[in-house]
């Protein structure tokens, strides 16, 4: 397992990292697995041999639930390995227990390291935008949570571009800490995020950490136009994510996959995490699994590396539209892109039969 810094920092965090939605299940969060204490302790076991150090988890995730069982599987191992969190949904009837205010983080810091074990995270993400608080609080309280060492880093996840920015450059300019990483939804399906999260984390320094590449259970192998999710799986359960634009075009590169899957001898979750692992401003990709077999073979995916051919069929099948300004740009001044975007403008300008 390799290791990258994440964005502008000094953190070198392992490339794959064992995201947690699986754990516990509980909360609402039952499609998504019941993994207990014991069998993620396993799941930890199994992360460290193979060099994953960092574990992913969210307050969100059952309800807490997630972090008590993560907390109980490392126990005893603290100092091997990172965590994150995450706050910002609402988990309640609490006015306050809900987004990027003061109160709201401050309060949501103290309950995750008590159900996680632990005096520090390494790494605590805002979960959402709050359009509501004000930017300069979050980012005060957060510079704040540094300073007194109950985080390390932090980051933000699910931002637009323009948001981002604006909590980026108001840290900066203010002499405060800004966030080292995004954690945002990539799949070789759903490719929004090359408009502007890419790019714009790998411009200012933000790490660029996806969360899901294999579409919240979309991208399992199992599914296709000639087959529904099975149950027993997230997306046979009734679980409302993600939303998808157009089904066709998804079975299209389920097909895709399938078929450089095929030509490899390897399954379809291992060649969508092969393509996203190698994309241009990638950073680390939070994996997960529901069991012992999901999470090697998973875990293998990182030796895998697609030909130039096996990456451009899976690429040109859900190429994202070239919107205004992208077309333009990539008809009439392609030269000028910065260098995080011009894969992106070739693909729009291939898409406008300009190659």
């Amino acid at each position: 397992m390799d290791y990258i810094y994440l964005g502008n920092s000094g953190l070198k965090v392992p490339k794959y990292i064992l995201g947690t939605i699986p754990f516990s299940g509980t909360n609402g969060f039952e499609a998504t697995g019941n993994i207990d204490a014991e069998t993620a302790r396993r799941h930890v076991d199994i992360s460290l041999d193979a060099g994953i150090n960092m574990f992913d988890t969210a307050n969100l995730y059952s309800k807490g639930d997630a972090e008590k069982v993560l907390g109980a599987a490392i126990k005893g191992r603290r100092d091997k390995l990172m965590l994150t969190s995450k706050t910002g949904f609402d988990l309640g009837d609490d006015p306050n227990a809900v987004g990027a205010s003061r109160i709201n983080l401050e309060n949501s810091i103290n309950k995750s390291l008590e159900r996680l074990g632990t005096d520090y995270l390494d790494l605590y993400f805002v979960h959402l935008w709050d359009g509501h608080t004000p930017v300069e609080e979050t980012i005060q309280t957060m510079n704040d949570l540094v300073k007194s060492g109950k985080i390390r880093y932090w980051g933000v996840s699910n931002y637009s571009g323009w948001a981002l920015a604006r909590t980026y450059t108001m840290a900066e300019q203010n002499g405060l800490i800004p966030p080292v990483t995004q954690q945002i939804y990539y799949t070789p399906e759903a490719r929004e995020a090359e408009y502007e999260l890419l790019p714009a984390g790998s411009e200012l320094g933000v790490g660029n950490m996806i969360w899901s590449p294999l579409g919240e259970g979309l991208l399992n192998g199992k599914i296709d136009r000639n087959n529904s999710a099975p149950s027993g799986t997230r997306q046979g359960e009734g679980w409302p994510e993600p939303w998808v634009r157009d089904e066709e075009r998804l079975y299209d590169v389920i097909d895709a996959l399938k078929e450089v899957a095929d030509n490899r001898g390897a399954s379809v979750p291992q060649i969508a995490l092969a393509w996203i692992k190698d994309r241009p401003n990638v950073g680390p990709v939070v994996i997960a699994a529901r069991n012992e077999e999901q999470l090697r073979e998973n875990i293998a995916s990182y030796d895998i590396t697609l030909t130039q051919d096996e990456h451009d069929r899976i690429e040109s099948v859900a190429r994202p539209e070239p919107f205004y300004p992208l077309w333009h740009r990539a008809m009439s001044s392609l030269e000028k892109g910065s260098p995080s975007e011009i894969a992106y403008l070739e693909g729009y300008k291939k898409s406008m039969g300009m190659e």
